[in-house]
């Protein structure tokens, strides 16, 4: 690795709080922060493999730390907000990762990608410094304080939980297939009206859950949230 290099990977380090002197494996942050368009060989895709299970693990951890008496259905609709493509390329930018990313090609002028390869590079980094130690010693002291906050605005709005998200993670886990919605206009309402849509869900042939909600995203949230605190608290299938 050449000097300049190293010295950005320092800088980064030092702006999450490492301190010199611990146990960094520099060449597998290096890859980390390597798009597949700067090079087919050498780039983050396997580490943001592993990352992934990372960011799930310390969100997992702090969740039962510090909600120990929530539900399951809080807990995987929380984290689906808090490790989202969205929530993880917002910290990356708060760390200003888009710095220290080695982009090639037109990916580089790609604006639109910009937020999967930011979400992608923190994956990436994560499992470099959990492949450093075989621990999260390097991660949690300056992630969980970020998910934490992300954890409690979720909680001050519930709207924001995504059960949709949490549901089809657990169909796709469990039976490998996804959830089927049914939305229909209830007859009658007019625009604005808070129960216009009613929504079913649908999981090989039963009827998970219905919803009711002014949009019908809000709908099949609702149902979404039925079918999901049912099949976690009860293990109905």
């Amino acid at each position: 690795m050449n000097p300049r290099r190293q010295q950005q990977l320092e800088a980064l380090a030092e702006s999450l709080g490492l301190s010199r002197g611990l146990p960094i494996e520099w060449s597998l942050l290096d890859q980390a922060l390597t798009h597949p368009s700067f090079s087919t060989q050498f780039n983050y895709d396997r580490l943001e493999f592993i990352g992934d299970s990372v960011v799930r693990l310390v969100a997992s951890q702090l969740l039962w730390k510090f909600y120990p008496d929530s539900p399951v259905g809080d807990y995987s609709a929380i984290r689906s907000i808090i490790v989202s493509d969205r929530s993880l390329a917002q910290i990356a930018a708060d760390y200003n990762l888009g710095k220290y990313l080695l982009v090639g090609g037109s990916a580089e002028k790609d604006k639109n990608g910009e937020l999967s390869r930011l979400a992608d590079s923190l994956e990436a980094i994560l499992a470099a410094l959990y492949l450093s130690t075989q621990s999260l010693e390097l991660i949690t002291p300056w992630l969980e304080p970020r998910l934490c906050r992300l954890a409690e605005e979720t909680r001050r709005d519930p709207a924001r939980q995504n059960y949709k998200a949490a549901l089809q993670e657990w169909t796709q886990f469990h039976h490998h297939v996804l959830p089927e919605y049914r939305v229909q206009e209830i007859s009658g309402t007019r625009q604005g009206d808070a129960d216009r849509f009613k929504a079913e869900v649908w999981l090989k042939g039963q009827c998970l859950g219905e919803g009711k909600g002014r949009s019908i995203k809000t709908a099949e949230q609702a149902a979404a949230q039925v079918a999901f605190t049912t099949i976690t608290d009860k293990k109905a299938i």
